[in-house]
């Protein structure tokens, strides 16, 4: 296991027969500085590559927010394309690594999902969530726009629920919503029922071929092959506009409420 300073968040990774658990968090809302980005990539890429790992659980730590996607720290102190683009590269690397992870990925979401924590969601292979687990898209709304996860957005609840979910960005929408949209695939009361729905297909998946995973994991994604490209040149679009004066006074205003 890997941990590091809770207070400056941390990424951690447990195994247990056949069950990899990778957990994420932040004191900020579970938002994502570059460093827990990077460091989630390559947890999700050990993982997969783990030939004793069968079945991988996506999390985050605490009871309140899933995660609150982008950290404004980290966006406020961008100063230059190359930073720009290098920080939203790293949503970019983690997509990609979930796209092609080789093992179902089950994401367990506990609270709200904004901005690229609705892409995160959108890349697990399976998404389980509580009563209260809302989602927005609020990139727009500080100026840039939600590039670099749409693609995996998109795939998972089609253009009409992206487009909505993208253009009112200040709009939240409720987790039913986003079961019956396709984010979620299941949608629970509360967390004992949500823990327990996450134990009993993680199980079932546990005791299922192996092969037959992957291959299964393959056929869904597939299409999606240039998305190395893709979503790395979404990631310059976005760093280029956090440079604009609109985003960087919009960002201001956000972080001061």
């Amino acid at each position: 296991m890997t941990t590091y300073n809770i207070q400056q968040g941390y990424v951690k990774t447990e195994h247990h027969q056949g069950l990899t658990t990778i957990e994420f968090f932040h004191p900020q809302s579970n938002s994502l500085p570059g460093r827990l980005l990077e460091e989630l990539t390559h947890a999700v890429h050990g993982a997969g590559n783990d030939k004793d790992t069968r079945v991988i659980i996506l999390r985050s730590g605490g009871e309140k927010a899933f995660c609150a996607g982008a950290s404004f720290d980290e966006l406020v102190a961008i100063e230059n394309a190359e930073q720009g683009f290098q920080f939203f590269n790293g949503f970019a690397n983690l997509i990609n690594a979930m796209r092609k992870c080789p093992k179902f990925i089950i994401a367990r979401i506990q609270g709200k999902c904004v901005g690229g924590a609705v892409g995160v969601a959108a890349a697990a292979d399976y998404a389980i969530a509580v009563e209260g687990a809302d989602v927005k898209l609020s990139e727009l709304a500080v100026g840039i726009g939600p590039f670099v996860v749409g693609p995996a957005v998109e795939r998972k609840i089609g253009l009409a629920g992206f487009s909505s979910l993208s253009i009112d960005a200040t709009m939240w929408r409720s987790a039913e919503w986003a079961r019956r949209k396709g984010l979620y695939a299941e949608l629970h009361a509360g967390i004992a029922e949500m823990d327990e729905a996450i134990h009993r297909i993680s199980n079932n998946l546990l005791h299922s071929n192996p092969e037959a995973m992957t291959m299964m994991k393959e056929m869904f994604w597939k299409g999606t092959e240039h998305w190395d490209r893709l979503l790395p040149e979404r990631a310059a679009i976005s760093g280029r506009l956090v440079l604009s004066p609109f985003t960087m006074n919009a960002i201001r205003q956000f972080k001061k409420k």
